[in-house]
C-alpha cells in the first residue's frame, strides 16, 4: 500500500483529529479570553477611577463657585445668623452638600453660623472637609461638608453599583465610603485602584494636614472569575467520544455518499442546462408563496440574481410599488388555487425601474411521491406585444380624433357662412331704420344711439364670424399693430352686464405704457372673452364674494394678460388636459373653447398657461410678443 492510498483510507480520521485540535484551541482561547477580560477590567477600573476623581474635583469646584457667589452677596451686609440663613445660596448648599456655613471675622471669630438638619446622613460629628471664601475685607466664609456625602452625591449611580468607592489615608484607614459600612471586611482579594487626590480635595487650608496622603480607591465588586469552568470540561469530555463515534459512522457512509454525489451532480447539471435554455421564465413556490426556484430567464426578466430571489416571501421586489395591494390580493387567490387556467396578465418592475408586462400560467408543483408541495409558474414576457397593441390603439384613437376635428371644422365653417347672411341683414335693417327715422325728423338720441350700437355690434359679430371662418380654414391670422388694452377693455365691456347679472365683480388693472402688439384684435378679443366667461361660470358654485381680476404687465419681450378668479380652482388639472379637444368640466360644454384659445395664442407665437392660486381659485394667462419694430418706427416718427 503506497502512502497516497494509506492517506485516502485514513481520511475518515480527519474529523477526529480536527476535533482534538479544535478542543485544544478552545481551551487556549478560554485561557487567553480570561486574561484579556482581566486586563480589560483593569483598564476600565483605571479609567473609571480617574473619571471619578475628576468628577469629584469638578463637584468641589462647583461648590467653591457657589461659596464665592455667597461671599460676594454678603459684602456690605451686617453679620448675623438671620442674614446668613436668608441667602438662597445657603439654602441651596445645605440641600446639596453643605453641613454648615460659618461667617468668621478678620480674627477668625464666629460672627454667624447656619447648620443643616436632615436625615440624609450629614451628621455634625465625624471627619469633614472645608471650603473657604473671603467676604471682601470683612471676614471669611467657611463651609463644612462630609466626605461621605461627597461620595454619595458625586459618584454616578452606575459606578456605585459596580465599585466600592472609598477615601483612604496613608495608613490604609477608611476616611469615607460609598457603602453603608466603611470598614474593610475580610474577603478574597479583589481588583482595586487608587488615585491620589488633587485640586480642591486637598486644597482646604483647615484639613490639608489630614488629607496630605489621602487617595480615592475603587474596588471591583464582581471581579472576573479565573479558571476554566467545570461545565466546559464536562462538555469537552462528552464531545470527544461523540466525535470518535461520528468519525466511524462517517467512514461507512463515505463511499455511498461519493456515488450519490456523482449521480446527483450529473442529473442536476443536465436539468439546469435544460431549464436555463428555456425561453419561458420558470419559478417554483411553496404554499406560503416563498420562492423555491427560478431559472435564468426569470432572473433576466426581473433583473435580479437567483441568490437574491430564492427564499423570499411576498411582497416580491419585482412588484410595482403603486400596485402592492392588487398584487397581494392576486397572490392570495393564486396560492389558494384560484388562478385562471388560461393564465392572467400582470405588470412587474425590472430592477432598473422599467415595467415589464407578463403572462403568467400557474400549475400544481408535485414531488416524487405525488404530493402537491406548491405551485409552478410559467411566465412569458409580453411587453413588446402590449406595446404594439397600445400603438395600434393610439393610432385608431388619433384617426377618430382627427375625424371629429375635421367634422367640427366643416360644421363651424358652414355655421359661419350661414350666420354671415342674417348678420348682414340685421346691419342693413338697422341702417335702413336709422335713415328712415332721420328723414322723418325723429331726433330721439336714445333710439338713434341704440340703432347705431345695433349696427356696430352686428358688424362686429360679422367680423368675428369672418375671422373664425378664416382661422378654421387654416388661414393665418391678420397680424396688425393693435393696442392690447383697447382689446381687453372692449371684451370686458361686452361681458360687464352679464357679470353684473350674475353678481360677479370685475376688476381691471392694466399696466400703463404697454407697447403695441402685432396681433389679430378680433381673435385676441375672443380669447379674453372666453377666459372671462369661463371664470364667471366657475364662480356660480360660490355663494357670495364672486370676483374676477383682469390685469396686464410687461415681462421682457412679452406682454402678459392674467384672468384670475376666486372660484374652486383647477383641482390639480394642468393646461394640457384643460385644452384637450372635447374635454370640458361643464355638463353642457363642448370642450372646444380653451382648445381654440390655445390655437389662437400659439398662432401669435404666444403661450397659454393655467394654474391654481395660493388663496384659492384659478389663474389663466396668455403672453403675446411685443411689436418692437413698430414701436421703434413710431418713436422715430
Amino acid at each position: 500500500m503506497n502512502p497516497r492510498e494509506f492517506l485516502h483510507r485514513c481520511l475518515w480520521l480527519a474529523p477526529l483529529a480536527l476535533s482534538l485540535a479544535f478542543v485544544l484551541g478552545v481551551l487556549a482561547w478560554v485561557r487567553a479570553n480570561e486574561a484579556d477580560e482581566q486586563e480589560q477590567q483593569r483598564q476600565t477600573l483605571i479609567s473609571d477611577a480617574l473619571s471619578t476623581e475628576a468628577q469629584l474635583r469638578d463637584r468641589i469646584a462647583d461648590e467653591q463657585r457657589h461659596l464665592r457667589q455667597l461671599a460676594e452677596a454678603l459684602v456690605g451686609e451686617t453679620p448675623g445668623e438671620a442674614v446668613l440663613a436668608a441667602q438662597a445660596e445657603v439654602n441651596g448648599g445645605l440641600r446639596r452638600l453643605w453641613q454648615s456655613v460659618t461667617w468668621l471675622d478678620v480674627r477668625n471669630r464666629v460672627l454667624a453660623e447656619v447648620s443643616g438638619r436632615g436625615d440624609d446622613g450629614r451628621l455634625d460629628d465625624g471627619l469633614s472637609l472645608h471650603l473657604t471664601a473671603p467676604v471682601g475685607s470683612e471676614g471669611t466664609l467657611v463651609v463644612r461638608y462630609p466626605p461621605a456625602l461627597l461620595l454619595k452625591r458625586g459618584v454616578p449611580w452606575w459606578l456605585a453599583r459596580k465599585y466600592d468607592v472609598q477615601l483612604v489615608d496613608s495608613a490604609d484607614q477608611v476616611i469615607a465610603s460609598s457603602t453603608e459600612s466603611p470598614l474593610r471586611a475580610a474577603q478574597a482579594p479583589r481588583p482595586s485602584y487608587r488615585v491620589a487626590l488633587t485640586g480642591p480635595l486637598r486644597a482646604s487650608p483647615l484639613t490639608q494636614e489630614a488629607l496630605t496622603d489621602a487617595a480615592l480607591e475603587l474596588t471591583v465588586r464582581d471581579p472576573v472569575v479565573n479558571g476554566v469552568r467545570p461545565l466546559a470540561w464536562v462538555l469537552v469530555a462528552g464531545f470527544l467520544p461523540l466525535i470518535a463515534v461520528t468519525s466511524w459512522l462517517l467512514r461507512r457512509q463515505m463511499r455511498q455518499v461519493q456515488r450519490a454525489e456523482v449521480a446527483g451532480r450529473t442529473e442536476a447539471a443536465w436539468r439546469r442546462a435544460m431549464e436555463d435554455s428555456a425561453l419561458v421564465a420558470l419559478r417554483a413556490r411553496d404554499f406560503d408563496g416563498r420562492l423555491l426556484y427560478v431559472n435564468r430567464t426569470f432572473c433576466d426578466m426581473v433583473g435580479l440574481a437567483a441568490g437574491q430571489l430564492v427564499g423570499l416571501l411576498p411582497p416580491m421586489p419585482y412588484w410595482p410599488p403603486d400596485a402592492f395591494e392588487e398584487m397581494s390580493e392576486r397572490n392570495r387567490r393564486n396560492l389558494a388555487g384560484h388562478a385562471p387556467r388560461e393564465g392572467y396578465e400582470a405588470r412587474w418592475q425590472h430592477s432598473s425601474g422599467r415595467l415589464v408586462d407578463v403572462m403568467v400560467f400557474e400549475s400544481p408543483l408535485v414531488d416524487a411521491g405525488g404530493r402537491q408541495i406548491g405551485w409552478m409558474g410559467s411566465i412569458i414576457d409580453i411587453t413588446e406585444r402590449k406595446r404594439l397593441e397600445d400603438r395600434e390603439r393610439r393610432q385608431v384613437e388619433t384617426l377618430a380624433h382627427n375625424a371629429r376635428l375635421t367634422m367640427l371644422g366643416e360644421v363651424a365653417s358652414t355655421l359661419a357662412h350661414e350666420l354671415n347672411q342674417p348678420l348682414t341683414a340685421i346691419a342693413s335693417y338697422g341702417a335702413g331704420i336709422t335713415n328712415s327715422l332721420t328723414k322723418l325728423g325723429v331726433e330721439d338720441a336714445l333710439v338713434l344711439g341704440a340703432l347705431q350700437r345695433l349696427g356696430q355690434q352686428a358688424a362686429h359679430a360679422g367680423r368675428i364670424v369672418a375671422r373664425i371662418r378664416e382661422f378654421l380654414t387654416r388661414r393665418e391670422p391678420r397680424h396688425e399693430p393693435c393696442d392690447l388694452h383697447e382689446v381687453i377693455t372692449a371684451a370686458v365691456e361686452l361681458l360687464k352686464r352679464d357679470c353684473q347679472r350674475r353678481g360677479v365683480t370685475l376688476d381691471v388693472t392694466l399696466a400703463p405704457g404697454v407697447p403695441a402688439v402685432l396681433a389679430d384684435a378680433v381673435l385676441i378679443e375672443q380669447v379674453v372673452i372666453n377666459l372671462v366667461r369661463n371664470a364667471a361660470d366657475a364662480l356660480q358654485a360660490r355663494a357670495s364674494g364672486r370676483r374676477i381680476a383682469v390685469s396686464s404687465r410687461v415681462a421682457g419681450d412679452f406682454v402678459r394678460v392674467d384672468v384670475q378668479d376666486n372660484g374652486p380652482g383647477l383641482a390639480g388639472r394642468r393646461i394640457e388636459q384643460l385644452c384637450a379637444p372635447f374635454y370640458s368640466t361643464k355638463s353642457d360644454g363642448m370642450g372646444m373653447g380653451l382648445a381654440i384659445c390655445r390655437s389662437i395664442v400659439e398662432a401669435h407665437q404666444g403661450v397659454l398657461d393655467a394654474s391654481d392660486t395660493a388663496g384659492g381659485g384659478a389663474l389663466f394667462s396668455f403672453s403675446l410678443p411685443l411689436n418692437r419694430e413698430h414701436n421703434r418706427e413710431s418713436a422715430h416718427a
